[in-house]
């Protein structure tokens, strides 16, 4: 990777002039943009200030990068740190010598920033659990880190029409969304043996669609090729003059499923003729650690497979981390022998291989940074007034709403997590969430107000992915009292909320009218 980190550190140093051009008014922000994105940085809409994007490998957390983040964030006066969708951390607030400084400092330390934006192959995503789930085929996660690397060892060479997601998810869960993905690889078994099951076109985001399936099922060593295929498809046939129509799904709605399916197959065919990329002695994870079971059932505490050992989920409000608190972590981390950090596509945390009593210690000092119901666990993107093409403050109504359930003294755990965008880019992947709000301008009353489309039934899984069902549109404000009416619905109903929705629907429909404008 030396030749590689020689080339990105040239880049950077270019790319602070561009910078300070766009920080005097010499170039626009689409220009710049142009530039930034690909180097995984995005100005704020004010124009004054950036965010830095890193890339945490497939969500794996070392202690070493902990540290690193902690005290990037200390020496450049950050109060916190953002844990995005796609597993990765967002530092914002920055000007530009120190995005530059910065960028350079993580470069030392093998924590790259290149490509976590832009037209290029995105942080490879994964299941959180991998590892350690006891409902999981296999452990995904070496496959999911050579697919990283093999991004990375040419990641300023690519010329893509637009960004590229790749997922690996290890059970039919489908924690890493793969039946959402430009191209996913789901672990699977069949007699006795480990393969994946491809997924390929899907998308979020305007016109969203559902990956199709890829037959037949694949060895996992064979990973690569599919990966390198999908990349020649999308040179081949994406679209490089409209930006608009330049993902992978739109491939399958101009050519339609089947067509789709031959030339990927073709590409498939072309890459594996030159051989190559098969996927030899990957390191596995091998736990030792070993723990007597304790009868633990806080929500937040996850029964891994091997015996005695627990996984915590730590889940701030909005995936905005307070510096003191992320602080705390690092400490417990470096106390604890074993433990593994997993960043998860919600916005939050896992500490996995934890004893009984480790795991009750760490909720203890996760007590205050933790929302416990599935409500306080809910996902929003940055939004507005942060990012520059934020329509609506998602960050902001999650947290009136927040406020709202704490004012009504209610906490009953009967809503599923709502899932809020600013803007229809879905970064708060929320059409495939169960209660999902996205943000948009429109005239209520003579006057333009800040509005979120409201759907509900989205979901995730093998085989039972499916995006929400539009409603209307909701004032920003309104949307906390509609919940809390939701809420108390739901519980009266003493019905689970994806059962309410289907056998109280006039109800539900009525409630619903009531708000929408």
């Amino acid at each position: 990777m030396q030749d590689l980190k020689q080339v990105l550190y040239s880049e950077i140093e270019d790319f602070r002039q561009v910078g300070h051009q766009f920080l005097n008014g010499e170039i626009n922000m689409m220009k710049f943009k142009h530039v930034s994105g690909g180097l995984g940085v995005y100005a704020h809409r004010d124009k004054k200030e950036l965010m830095i994007r890193l890339r945490i490998p497939s969500g794996v957390l070392t202690l070493e990068n902990m540290k690193l983040v902690g005290d990037l964030a200390k020496k450049y006066g950050l109060e916190r740190i953002h844990l995005t969708t796609r597993q990765a951390i967002q530092l914002h607030g920055l000007s530009i010598d120190e995005v530059c400084d910065l960028m350079k400092e993580a470069l030392d330390h093998d924590l790259y920033t290149r490509g976590a934006g832009g037209n290029f192959p995105r942080n490879v995503a994964i299941s959180p659990l991998s590892g350690v789930d006891p409902n999981e085929a296999f452990d995904v996660t070496p496959y999911a880190l050579a697919t990283g690397d093999y991004f990375l060892k040419d990641i300023y060479k690519y010329k893509l029409p637009r960004k590229l997601k790749v997922s690996f998810s290890c059970s039919n869960a489908d924690e890493a969304h793969c039946t959402v993905q430009d191209l996913g690889f789901l672990a699977v078994t069949k007699n006795g043996e480990e393969y994946f099951q491809v997924y390929l076109g899907g998308g979020l985001g305007q016109n969203p669609r559902l990956a199709i399936k890829y037959e037949p099922l694949i060895k996992p060593n064979e990973v690569l090729y599919y990966v390198e295929a999908m990349v020649q498809l999308f040179m081949a046939e994406g679209d490089y003059e409209n930006r608009n129509k330049a993902r992978v799904r739109y491939i399958v709605e101009r050519l339609g499923e089947e067509a789709t399916l031959e030339a990927y197959q073709k590409h498939v065919d072309e890459v594996k003729a030159k051989g190559g990329l098969d996927l030899i002695n990957l390191q596995k994870t091998i736990i030792n650690k070993t723990a007597q079971p304790q009868p633990l059932e806080d929500k937040r505490i996850f029964v891994q497979k091997q015996s005695g050992l627990y996984s915590v989920y730590l889940h701030p409000v909005g995936g905005q981390l307070e510096l003191n608190d992320f602080v705390k972590l690092i400490e417990f981390v470096e106390s604890v022998e074993g433990v593994d950090v997993r960043l998860a596509m919600e916005e939050g945390i896992y500490f996995r291989n934890l004893s009984g009593e480790e795991a009750k210690q760490l909720l203890q000092i996760t007590d205050s940074m933790s929302g416990k119901t599935k409500l306080e666990q809910s996902v929003s993107c940055i939004g507005a007034p942060t990012c520059q093409i934020g329509l609506c403050n998602s960050q902001g109504t999650l947290r009136q709403i927040l406020q709202h359930f704490k004012f009504k003294n209610y906490n009953q755990d009967v809503l599923p997590r709502v899932y809020l965008s600013g803007c229809q880019n879905s970064c708060g992947v929320h059409q495939i969430g169960a209660l999902g709000f996205t943000g948009k301008k429109k005239k209520v009353d003579g006057a333009v107000a800040e509005c979120f489309t409201f759907s509900v039934g989205g979901k995730f899984g093998a085989d039972k992915t499916q995006l929400g069902h539009s409603y209307g549109e909701m004032v920003s404000t309104k949307i906390p009292e509609f919940l809390y009416e939701l809420a108390q619905a739901v519980e009266k109903s003493n019905l689970d909320f994806e059962r309410y929705i289907v056998e109280e629907e006039a109800v539900f429909n009525a409630l619903v009218e009531k708000y929408i404008v």
